[in-house]
């Protein structure tokens, strides 16, 4: 049977041919296209690791495996061989509105059965029901009771799951006959082309070679990267308008060899020009210590021996939070990579913020540790829409005085980059984002796998591990064991070590199917251990790290009204002439009131103000600001003070001489307090003010009885200690009757909260590797009531993005800065990435009720669906928007959202 040339793969974005026909690019074209891609992807830009999971899943040499890789990933839209798709609608038509395709239906042999055109089943889920079949013809290792367990049903499903979700499994008796079910796929010569699609497929790849290995979970995941990758990449609309074939192409085998030439010399260029290539770490420099050494130190020195000998695997470190737990973090993070011929690192932080204030620290290591051209980027909630522009703004608003060229321009994506968007991002060869990147590719959400593979190159670390509560830590107990089946380098740091650390080591020893013993990461501080990915042993330094900086930590409980003592606590430093503080509040509300406050009543002090509700451009400059102030070495003279909110305790590089807070757990209030400089910081908490809405209130009041009137710690040696009176049980029992009743209800509230959430999590994350039993499809599996407001419930608190605008135009500083822009191919759709800079994330339930002024081209835009579009207007100098039950207000110090009575 010939090949059909007319059967066509893509069509969007190809244009129209002197006639008004829309152009076309036939199946086979297409398929050639993605199976050469996938030829340059395993060779140039998967890790010899990768690789080897797949050669050691498939049993076949590695030159075998290269062809498979490539005829699979060639039959990945072989689905489209169906009526539903070729005879669509939406399909391309002719310059009279006729489908270029009608003609195919009335053909003899391509008639189909009724209901046929009806059928909903997607492309690939037609791919993944028709190729378990045939994939059992050619040999490939089958089952009839359980086909999920073999080669033949996990190629097909593998293949049936790029589009971003995996299908259920397929049974021996729909697969045999799947036109019974789904009459889409239709019969005669829609099965016959199918067949001399695959057969033409299969001969030019030269993937001759029947495998009888079996799907490791591994392999799964780095194939389904694979064959993803190469059709996003094989997809590029302006790359396959320069291979589109003349009219009358016939497709025979002579056409299709030639073509293949074509395709191969494309795909070179394509992963070339995709900013993926050429990143790697350089050897670290070997170190030599004696006597008491510092936890970098320590790390530097040992490391690399134990690596050397076990292989990569997972580091924790334990220390108060500082610029050198980074630092010893990210050298772990380099000895690791170099170890695993990494291709580049995704550092991992609780929030959005502390990504962005982390940013400059991370690309000071890359330029010492990378080797090779890397790109970085921002991946968080606020830089989703477009990361390759809020990176350049970010280097903006580091930029020095008037400097010319972006500082890190080499570094910083263009933002017409093929990785400037939202699935691809992740493959970059540098990301500083929130650690709900990694969470999410343990949740059963679109294109969940594919950031798996994305990890699967790289180093990843998560600082703060410990801090996203109980379904986070949930959540992160599952990444830990994908992470060590796929063997991921990992790094974690943590203030101090506890349960939550001990399950984090059990979890990536148990993904390595290693050694049953346990192992606790140790209670002093500072502290590091290794877990090695190939046997789960646990290691520790024959040389433990001293304490680098040890001191004394003044705690003053005050009780009076709050904005009296900060400004009470901040005369002193007005009266010296000089000195440092910080000054957190729990809102950004409460934040820029108190900014106002101190500006006007206290005149001798410089006043900063930061906090997250600002646009992301002013927040971004802002912190930029802060750290070149308020560093252990900034130029700050006289009295001076920065307002803050909690977003502040994870920024590193400050030094304060005094820190004032409202009540908080003990673990955040060390955080902030390790801001203090010198060998006697202090730490003032205000009791009477309010605490965040997102503090746990039981750790609130069981920290408020801790620290009492006040107190002084030995940091670090007494962190250990204090944290473990904290969560004591034995707390309640010094208290009086009805303080012990009232603690006692708030643990249990805490407690219910607690296994509410970590239930939720273990409900909605994805299997870990020994239990998919061959089942891909359980990744993507659906259950009743999952909804996207209960995954983004498990994430954390739900935001929205705010973009406040007077009509047609950008605020700016109290003025109108740039008109909005506007797609060039669809004249009302904005530019989502103008839009980056001016971003401000705000908790959903602030604005819950609010409509917002974006227009029904707006809202049609799947990037803009999360940015609320507030149209504002000027009202006694200021910028407003009062809806029915909220008035906004925007200004340089950021947005304020006023509930109406």
């Amino acid at each position: 049977m010939a090949l059909d040339s007319r059967l066509w793969g893509k069509a969007a974005g190809l244009g129209r041919n002197a006639r008004g026909a829309h152009r076309t690019h036939p199946l086979i074209c297409h398929l050639l296209d993605t199976a050469a891609v996938a030829e340059v992807v395993w060779d140039e830009l998967l890790t010899s690791h990768q690789r080897s999971m797949v050669v050691g899943g498939l049993r076949v040499p590695d030159g075998e495996a290269r062809a498979l890789v490539a005829f699979w990933a060639g039959l990945h839209d072989i689905g489209k061989i169906s009526v539903p798709f070729q005879l669509h609608r939406n399909g391309p038509k002719s310059a009279d509105g006729e489908l270029l395709t009608q003609e195919l239906g009335d053909e003899q042999g391509y008639d189909s059965v009724a209901g046929a055109a009806l059928d909903r089943q997607s492309h690939e889920a037609a791919a993944h029901w028709w190729l378990a079949g045939i994939f059992e013809e050619i040999g490939y290792p089958s089952s009839k009771r359980r086909p999920q367990s073999q080669l033949s049903h996990a190629v097909a499903q593998l293949l049936g799951g790029h589009g971003g979700r995996f299908h259920p499994v397929v049974y021996t008796k729909d697969y045999r006959c799947p036109v019974a079910r789904h009459p889409g796929l239709g019969t005669g010569r829609w099965e016959e082309q199918r067949r001399a699609h695959f057969d033409e497929v299969r001969r030019v790849t030269g993937a001759v070679s029947v495998p009888q290995g079996r799907m490791s979970p591994g392999a799964a995941v780095v194939l389904t990267g694979l064959v993803t990758l190469s059709d996003w990449l094989a997809s590029i609309e302006e790359e396959i308008q320069a291979r589109l074939r003349e009219e009358g192409w016939a497709g025979t085998p002579e056409d299709l060899d030639a073509y293949w030439q074509v395709a191969r010399a494309a795909a070179v260029r394509l992963v070339e020009h995709s900013d993926l290539l050429g990143t790697g770490f350089a050897r670290p420099e070997p170190v030599q210590c004696a006597g008491e050494i510092s936890l970098v130190a320590s790390v530097e020195a040992q490391l690399p021996g134990l690596v050397a000998e076990h292989g990569p695997g997972l580091v924790v470190v334990t220390a108060s939070p500082s610029q050198e737990r980074t630092e010893a973090a990210l050298r772990a993070a380099a000895v690791l990579g170099h170890a695993a011929n990494a291709r580049g690192l995704f550092y991992a932080l609780p929030t959005g913020s502390a990504a962005d204030s982390h940013m400059a620290q991370l690309h000071a290591f890359a330029e010492q540790a990378l080797t090779g051209p890397w790109r970085s980027l921002l991946l968080h909630s606020s830089s989703r829409l477009k990361p390759a522009e809020a990176a350049q703004q970010w280097a903006h608003a580091h930029a020095l005085g008037d400097v010319s060229a972006e500082p890190g321009e080499e570094w910083v994506l263009t933002a017409n980059s093929w990785l400037n968007s939202h699935h691809r991002a992740l493959l970059a060869a540098l990301g500083t984002g929130t650690v709900d990147e990694l969470l999410q590719a343990v949740l059963p959400v679109k294109f969940n796998v594919m950031r798996l593979f994305a990890f699967s190159g790289k180093v990843v670390v998560v600082d703060e591990a410990h801090a996203r509560g109980a379904w986070g830590q949930k959540l992160m107990l599952r990444f830990l064991e994908w992470a060590a089946a796929l063997r991921i380098p990992v790094v974690l740091a943590a203030m101090s070590a506890d349960k939550s650390v001990d399950a984090m080591l059990a979890a990536y020893r148990r993904g390595s199917g290693g050694v049953a013993e346990p192992m606790v990461q140790p209670r002093r501080l500072p502290a590091w251990s290794f877990v090695d990915a190939q046997s789960g042993r646990g290691h520790l330094p024959r040389q433990t790290a001293g304490t680098a900086r040890a001191s004394t930590l003044s705690v003053e409980v005050v009780d009076g009204e709050p904005y009296d003592e900060i400004r009470a606590a901040l005369a002193p430093l007005v009266e010296a002439g000089n000195g440092r503080a910080v000054v957190y509040r729990s809102t950004p509300a409460e934040a820029i009131r108190t900014f106002r406050l101190l500006s006007q009543e206290l005149p001798g002090l410089e006043v900063a103000l930061v906090h997250e509700q600002m646009r992301n451009k002013d927040r971004w400059r802002r912190l930029a600001a802060c750290r070149s102030a308020f560093s252990p070495d900034g130029g700050v003279s006289g009295p001076s003070v920065l307002v803050a909110t909690p977003m502040l305790e994870h920024v590193r590089g400050l030094s304060f001489d005094l820190v004032v807070s409202g009540p908080a757990p003990l673990v955040d209030l060390l955080a902030r307090a390790g801001q203090s400089a010198g060998g006697q910081p202090r730490l003032v908490v205000l009791r009477a003010d309010s605490r965040s809405g997102l503090d746990d209130v039981a750790l609130v009041r069981r920290t408020e009885i801790v620290l009492g009137a006040g107190r002084t710690i030995s940091l670090p040696e007494e962190v250990p200690l204090l944290l473990d009176e904290v969560y004591a049980g034995e707390l309640v029992d010094g208290l009086g009757e009805a303080a012990a009743r009232e603690l006692q209800r708030l643990d249990n509230r805490r407690t219910v909260r607690e296994r509410r959430a970590t239930g939720t999590a273990g409900w909605l994350q994805v299997p870990g590797p020994r239990e998919l039993d061959g089942d891909l499809g359980l990744l993507s599996r659906d259950h009743p009531g999952m909804e996207p407001e209960l995954l983004s419930s498990v994430l954390g608190e739900e935001m929205v993005h705010v973009v406040c605008l007077y009509p047609g135009s950008l605020l700016e500083a109290g003025g109108l800065e740039e008109k909005l822009a506007y797609d060039s191919k669809r004249k009302r759709r904005p530019k989502p990435g103008q839009l980056v800079p001016y971003l401000i994330p705000v908790p959903q339930r602030l604005v819950d009720g609010v409509a917002g002024d974006a227009n029904s081209d707006w809202r049609a835009m799947a990037a803009l669906k999360t940015v609320l579009r507030l149209n504002m207007t000027r009202e006694d100098g200021t910028w407003v928007r009062t809806g029915e039950r909220h008035r906004f207000h925007v200004s340089e110090l950021g947005l304020m959202v006023d509930r109406l009575p």
